[in-house]
Formats: C-alpha cells, sequence, structure tokens
C-alpha cells in the first residue's frame, strides 16, 4: 500500500464521525489518531474557561436528529449524512408547519444538490441543513405540519485536543498544528490531521537525528488554539523556529499556502522556496486572506511564525463546506503530494542554517580532499557552488539565502553544506 492510499484509508475511517469542537465526535477521533501515534496525549480544557477573549463553551453531543412529515417519513435524517444539522445546535422535539421550519434551513441555491455545512458555536439556535432542491420540494409537499427533533446536549465538559511532542538535539522548535473540528468534509478538514499523523510517524520511525523539537497539534479550530496559547504561548514565543498549519490538503489540485502576518518568516520562506521549485504553479496569498488557525498564532501579542500550506486554498473550491466534499474529492495521489510537500519543508528547515565558516580566510581544501586534482567540467561546477558557498558562510546567511543568490535550490546546497561540516569546514548554527 502507498502512503497516499493508507493516509486515505485513515481518511476513509474517520469521515463518518459526527466532530464538533468539543463532544464525543473529536474525542474518538483523537482516539483514532492516538492508535497511529500512540505517544499522543490528550488534554482538556474545561467548559467556562476564559481563553484570552473568549470562552470555552459547553459540550455538545448529538444523538438523532430528523425532519418527518405526517407520514412518518424522516425526509431528512442525520443519519444520512451528518451535515443535516447545524452543528451545535439546541435541542428541540416539536410539530411545525412547513413556513415555520424554513425559518431555520441552509440551502445553496447556486448549488442545488449540495447540503452546505453551516455551524452556532456561541449563539444558541437550532438549525436543519439540505439540498436546495429537496427544499423546494418540501415547499410544494401535500404535508401541512412536519415532525423536527434534533437529540442534543449542551451541557459542562471539556474542549480537547491531541499534543505530540517529538525531541529533537536542541530546543528550537517547529509546529505542526491541524484542526479535527469539521464533521463529515474529507479535504476540509480530515486531509490536515491524516496527513499530519503520516509525517508524525515518519518524524518518529525515520529521522531519529533530530535537531529540532517538534510540537504536533491536533484541535478544534480557532478556540483550541486559543487555549492552547493559553498554557503554552511563553514557551512558543521562546523557542518556535518555524510553524506550519496544515488544511484542505489532499486534494489534486494546485498547491498554495497562506503567509504569516510578516510574509517572510523562517516558514514563509522555506514554503515559498520550495513552491517555486517543485510547483512554479502554486498560488501565494497573503496574510490578508487569512482563514483558519494562523490568525490566532500569527495575531498581535502572539506574533508566532506560522503559515498554512494547502493544495486548493478554503474558500476558494466549489466543494468547500458542503456534502461535495467526499472521499472521491480527496485522493490518495493528492494526500501522497501534501505529506511529501510538509517532509520537503521539514527536511530543508532541519539543514538551513545559518552556517559559519571556521577558518579565517579561504580554507585550504585540497589538505582535506575537498579540491579535485585534475579537471572535470562536472568537477569545477560542483568546486564553484562550494566555494560559493563557503563565501557566504559568515553566519548571517542560510541556505536559502544563498541559494537565491546563486538561482538553485536550496536543497542542491544540503548535501555540499554536510561534506563541509563534516570535514570540519563549516559549523551549523540554528535558525533564529
Amino acid at each position: 500500500m502507498t502512503i497516499g492510499s493508507e493516509i486515505h484509508s485513515w481518511v476513509t475511517d474517520l469521515f463518518p464521525l459526527c466532530r464538533s469542537i468539543t463532544g464525543d465526535g473529536i474525542r474518538e477521533s483523537l482516539r483514532y489518531l492516538q492508535r497511529i501515534l500512540p505517544e499522543m496525549k490528550i488534554h482538556g480544557v474545561s467548559s467556562g474557561t476564559r481563553v484570552f477573549d473568549w470562552t470555552v463553551p459547553l459540550e455538545w453531543n448529538i444523538k438523532d436528529a430528523f425532519i418527518a412529515n405526517e407520514g412518518g417519513e424522516r425526509v431528512v435524517d442525520l443519519s444520512q449524512n451528518n451535515l443535516h444539522v447545524v452543528n451545535y445546535s439546541e435541542p428541540i422535539d416539536e410539530w411545525m408547519t412547513f413556513e415555520e421550519l424554513d425559518r431555520n434551513l441552509h440551502s445553496l441555491p447556486d448549488q442545488p444538490d449540495a447540503v452546505p455545512y453551516v455551524t452556532s458555536y456561541y449563539r444558541r439556535r437550532w438549525g436543519f441543513c439540505l439540498t436546495h432542491r429537496l427544499r423546494d420540494q418540501l415547499r410544494q409537499e401535500p404535508f401541512r405540519r412536519y415532525h423536527v427533533k434534533i437529540d442534543t446536549t449542551l451541557e459542562s465538559g471539556e474542549l480537547i485536543y491531541g499534543e505530540l511532542i517529538l525531541p529533537g538535539s536542541t530546543s528550537r522548535e517547529i509546529l505542526l498544528s491541524t484542526y479535527l473540528c469539521h464533521p463529515s468534509m474529507a479535504n476540509d478538514n480530515l486531509s490536515g490531521p491524516c496527513v499530519q499523523a503520516a509525517v508524525a510517524r515518519w518524524l518518529r520511525d525515520f529521522v531519529p537525528d533530530r535537531r529540532m523539537t517538534y510540537r504536533i497539534l491536533f484541535l478544534a479550530e480557532t478556540i483550541g488554539p486559543l487555549a492552547y496559547l493559553k498554557r503554552h504561548l511563553e514557551t512558543l514565543q521562546e523557542n518556535l523556529v518555524a510553524g506550519f498549519v496544515l488544511a484542505c490538503i489532499g486534494d489534486d489540485r494546485r498547491y498554495s499556502f497562506v503567509a504569516s502576518r510578516s510574509g517572510n518568516t523562517t516558514a514563509d520562506r522555506v514554503v515559498r522556496h520550495i513552491l517555486r521549485h517543485d510547483h512554479p504553479d502554486h498560488d501565494e496569498y497573503s496574510f490578508v486572506d487569512r482563514g483558519s488557525d494562523e490568525r490566532q498564532y500569527c495575531s498581535p501579542g502572539v506574533d508566532l511564525p506560522v503559515c498554512t500550506l494547502m493544495r486548493s486554498k478554503f474558500e476558494t473550491f466549489p466543494e468547500y463546506h458542503t456534502s461535495k466534499d467526499d472521499l472521491a474529492f480527496v485522493t490518495p495521489s493528492g494526500l501522497e503530494g501534501g505529506y511529501r510537500l510538509v517532509r520537503e519543508c521539514l527536511g530543508l528547515i532541519e539543514e538551513l542554517g545559518p552556517y559559519r565558516c571556521r577558518t579565517i580566510g579561504e580554507p585550504h581544501l585540497s589538505t582535506r580532499g575537498l579540491y579535485p586534482d585534475f579537471g572535470l567540467r562536472d568537477s569545477w561546477t560542483k568546486v564553484r557552488t562550494m566555494m560559493n558557498l563557503l563565501a557566504y558562510s559568515d553566519g548571517h546567511h542560510d541556505l536559502i539565502d544563498i541559494a537565491d543568490l546563486l538561482e538553485i535550490d536550496a536543497r542542491e546546497l544540503v548535501v555540499v553544506a554536510r561534506d563541509l561540516v563534516d570535514h570540519g569546514v563549516l559549523e551549523l548554527d540554528l535558525p533564529s
């Protein structure tokens, strides 16, 4: 099985669960990911806890929901699609006319066969989502009244999140963060948690000599990062080198990213460099076009170096926040591409530098066996690259700086830099 197929199988397993920002759906989803990453810890923040300007809401759970006509037929049924209920709906069990019911229905006239995803986390209300085609049909039905039932609870509980810390040889950190609070939609955002779980497993199993410490988070969108920052902001501000939010990273369309608020952090530069070389048709969005958890990580007073990695950007694809974002929309190849993009970014940060030459003046390379003793063109090309790397290794230029000056891919310099470090010519500093 390819890694893309394996990630897709995780998406498939998690797809039916009715998740929200709190409750048993996200709890069960975290437990599933914990089977892939047993070292991951699950933490809770109690309802009513103040997190900066926000308050953790009551825990929401849902058992059943339907709209039934006078003949007893369920014309809308949660068991058929968990997008049918406005997420965080309060309970109701009443009979009403269609005119009364229609005020609490949501549909998309421009996508008549799609069920929209609608939430109401912080205002008490109830509602149903359905296709616009069905809504029009109900208007024509002879039934006068409908049985409307939403069996939910809103009680004191917890906002929960998953956290995995993979220590490196230094305390300098890379953050990977994704949200797990959406119900049955595959790209937004089961793709993020499942790709992130695969990357975390790779880091754990195949990158034993990590320089960076990795902080890997599975959260509810918006309120999750806020609650986490309330607990860990000082540590993150002190140690974080780069951070990436993973969202909508499983389709087969163009790669994209939303830059941090400053637009020029290590995270931004690494993503921009790799996408320019590997996927030149990508889309870059400024922080003005933000919409996911980069909002919290980059907000004033937090100011962390975090950007968001995607394939199709949220809010830009027609399937977004509808039932059309299904298991056919995300593909094994799309998920594998997202996984490999994240790996490339992390691999480059591990080697990024800056580097510092350990000699005063140009080092004598031939005594170290680094200078060719005969003149093949390819040998001299490699020497020129090595000499240029040395010339700019002053403790201020990292590999992207030097690669951009040389108009090459920074990853071409990684092997050269390693060789020079091994021969005692260069030393590696950590990114600031």
